[in-house]
């Protein structure tokens, strides 16, 4: 299986941090999001790998699992991260000494990887509850389907095709039951299959729990007088009022614009804009006069 180095996906050094993961992952994210680039295929493959390489950079557990693993981290990873279908065999001599070791892995401390190994499981494709029939299965879809709610089919052989709905509000962690589709009881029944739902990230919107928070630009002039911009919301756009003064950074609050609330029917979270204030890159001789001469006055 071929090896995806993460870090070249994103353009970043193994040692980057959090935020210049962050950083690397928004940029490519809006340059090759599937919205700016319809119908084009290679960007919308560029994409899903952007956040394949992020959803396992930026969760600490995974990264370590990832580093540790090196070119074996595919095949891990095509078993559902499950260390119980991963054959360890080539990592051994006889006699069970250890033999060769992934990528950045001390041989020493194979217990250690093999713990790191089943903790990370947990977040694996497909999971057998132990000593029951219910199985679990990740899901990904993206924050929009979040938003709006959505839809997967499930194929399994000797039961045809199942569409599964996903309620709007789900997030990371959420897990939608479908009864009857896991694993055989000794009853002749079946246990029930828990989809564990991935929200992947978006380029435009960063979650936390209900609320939004996304970046406006505001042109100078309407950041000095105050006025009116286009705001980009996940349910359309929107027209926000933009106080005179604005600073970057400051933080425009519109109410019931967030995510909806998985609990509570009708409800929903808030957005927040954070302001980026924008100026004129390309003048007129005349234009800069007019401004220095508005400096100068402001000046006095």
């Amino acid at each position: 299986m071929q090896y995806k180095d993460y870090y070249a996906i994103l353009g970043v050094p193994r040692t980057a941090s959090a935020e210049e993961l962050k950083k690397a992952f928004r940029k490519l994210a809006r340059e090759h999001h599937p919205d700016a680039n319809k119908g084009a295929k290679k960007s919308e493959e560029k994409f899903k790998e952007i956040n394949e390489a992020y959803d396992v950079l930026s969760d600490v557990k995974k990264r370590q699992v990832y580093d540790r693993m090196g070119e074996n981290y595919e095949q891990y990873r095509q078993q559902g991260g499950n260390p119980a279908g991963f054959d360890f065999s080539q990592y051994f001599g006889q006699g069970g000494s250890a033999k060769s070791a992934p990528q950045g892995f001390d041989g020493g401390s194979l217990g250690e990887l093999f713990e790191q190994f089943f903790s990370a499981s947990q977040g694996g494709a497909n999971r057998q509850r132990a000593g029951a029939g219910d199985a679990e299965q990740d899901i990904e879809i993206t924050l929009a389907e979040a938003f709006k709610g959505t839809a997967r089919v499930l194929r399994k052989p000797g039961s045809g095709e199942i569409e599964i709905r996903i309620p709007a509000g789900v997030k990371t962690g959420s897990k939608v039951r479908v009864k009857g589709q896991g694993g055989k009881l000794r009853n002749g029944t079946s246990g029930d299959l828990y989809l564990v739902v991935q929200v992947m990230p978006d380029p435009a919107f960063e979650r936390k729990e209900d609320d939004l928070y996304t970046e406006l630009r505001v042109d100078c002039f309407t950041a000095m007088l105050g006025g009116e911009v286009v705001a980009n919301t996940l349910s359309g756009s929107v027209v926000v009022k933009v106080p005179p003064g604005t600073s970057t950074g400051k933080m425009i609050r519109l109410r019931n614009r967030g995510m909806p609330k998985l609990s509570t029917s009708g409800e929903f979270g808030d957005l927040y804009l954070r302001s980026a204030v924008t100026v004129p890159q390309e003048l007129t001789e005349e234009q800069r006069a007019s401004l220095n001469h508005i400096r100068q006055s402001l000046q006095h």
